[in-house]
């Protein structure tokens, strides 16, 4: 992979940033004024959810610093390192932290849905739990991936 498709890659991550940025910043709090401005009677059921919000952006922000250091790596020729795999793992596991803050807070997704009668809203919660999961899937095989490809770079620096 020459370094123009890297550097692509890299802008991608740094883009993908803004918007979780953005909604950290302006959304989530006009959200949570709205709710507290508009008396509505299931009020106490979004404050959770909105903290699920908030604090599944620490794992995501360590999630795209991990694969802009995958990059890096990919940059300097280290692709096929221990360093690799362990950004991979550590990508997994930030997914599987994000899937676990939105899947507690599925109960609020399903209160809100039940009481508002809005389907549509346990669907969104469950959309937010399963998409990191997938990405954790994809993270873990490429991690495997990567590390039968260092063992067998090994072996064969061994018999040579």
């Amino acid at each position: 992979m020459n370094r123009g498709s890297t550097n692509f890659l890299k802008v991608v991550v740094f883009l993908l940033a803004m918007p979780i940025l953005g909604m950290c910043i302006y959304l989530l709090p006009w959200i949570a004024r709205d709710v507290l401005e508009s008396n509505w009677e299931l009020a106490y059921l979004v404050y959770p959810v909105l903290i699920g919000m908030y604090a599944s952006t620490i794992p995501f922000f360590i999630a795209l610093y991990q694969a802009f250091r995958l990059l890096s790596y990919i940059d300097k020729n280290k692709a096929f390192s221990e360093l690799s795999v362990r950004a991979l793992r550590n990508i997994k596991f930030c997914a599987i932290t994000i899937s676990v803050l939105y899947l507690a807070s599925m109960p609020f997704f399903y209160l809100i849905g039940e009481k508002d009668d809005a389907p549509g809203v346990i669907l969104i919660g469950m959309v937010l739990t399963f998409a990191p999961m997938v990405i954790a899937v994809f993270a873990a095989v490429l991690q495997r991936l990567l590390q039968e490809a260092i063992d067998i770079k090994s072996e064969n620096d061994l018999t040579v």
